[in-house]
Parts: C-alpha cells; sequence; structure tokens
C-alpha cells in the first residue's frame, strides 16, 4: 500500500538519449567541434592503434569528418519528448521559427556578398578601362 508521502510523477520520465560515458564524450566531442574529433583520432592512434582506428571509422560513419558536427545542424526530430505536448508544441514553434530566421539571415548575409563581389569587380572592370595608353 502508498503511504502519503510516496508521490507518484504526473508524467513518465522521456527515455534520455545516450547517458554512458561515450555519449558523454561524444557530445563534449561535439560541442568542442572537428578539430576536437581529430585531436581525439590522433591520440587514439598514439595511444592504441585499434581505438584511433574506431574513432575515424566513427567519424566517418557519423558524417562528422566531411560536414560541421555542431548538433544545431542536426534534424530537429532529435530531441526527446519531455511528456509535455503543450511545452513540446512550443518548442518545436520555437525551433521552427529560429531555423527560418536563421535561413533568411543566410540568405541576406549572400546576397550582401554578392552586392559586395560586383562592386569590386565594377570598379576593376572601371579602373581597367581607364589605364592610360603609352
Amino acid at each position: 500500500m502508498h503511504s502519503a508521502s510516496q508521490t507518484i510523477p504526473a508524467y513518465p520520465m522521456a527515455p534520455t538519449r545516450g547517458t554512458g560515458p561515450l555519449s558523454r564524450a561524444r557530445d563534449w566531442l561535439d560541442e568542442r567541434g572537428k578539430p576536437a574529433w581529430i585531436v581525439a583520432m590522433i591520440l587514439g592512434f598514439v595511444l592504441f592503434w585499434p581505438v584511433g582506428l574506431a574513432i575515424l571509422a566513427y567519424m566517418i560513419w557519423s558524417k562528422r569528418m566531411f560536414s560541421c558536427s555542431k548538433r544545431a545542424h542536426m534534424p530537429r526530430h532529435y530531441a526527446a519528448s519531455t511528456g509535455n505536448s503543450a511545452f513540446d508544441a512550443y518548442r518545436e514553434e520555437t525551433l521552427k521559427r529560429l531555423e527560418d530566421e536563421h535561413r533568411e539571415f543566410m540568405d541576406f548575409l549572400q546576397k550582401l556578398r554578392e552586392a559586395k563581389d560586383k562592386a569590386e569587380f565594377d570598379q576593376f572592370m572601371e579602373q581597367r578601362d581607364i589605364k592610360p595608353e603609352n
């Protein structure tokens, strides 16, 4: 029989993704980026070559070798449900809005780069046409 001091949580705990030491190490390396992965791989080869080989294979398999490994670039569906549907909906909407703003900002920066490149090219062409002939 349950006593009054025991409580049962209203929401079940969400399954935690990767709480072991390898998952923590992966997350720690991901926070520091590709250079940290490369250093870990080199240290693995120096200490015991199969460890370095395993890290290299994992980097290739997970595409950390060829692209940015920051978690921000991963698909939004990697976050586990909290069990609170209102919060989950709010989080998804906020993440979508932030992704849209990021994409718009990156497009804006690209347009600025293109405008700068065009202005520099036009200036070059103008100076090339003005050269005095001897």
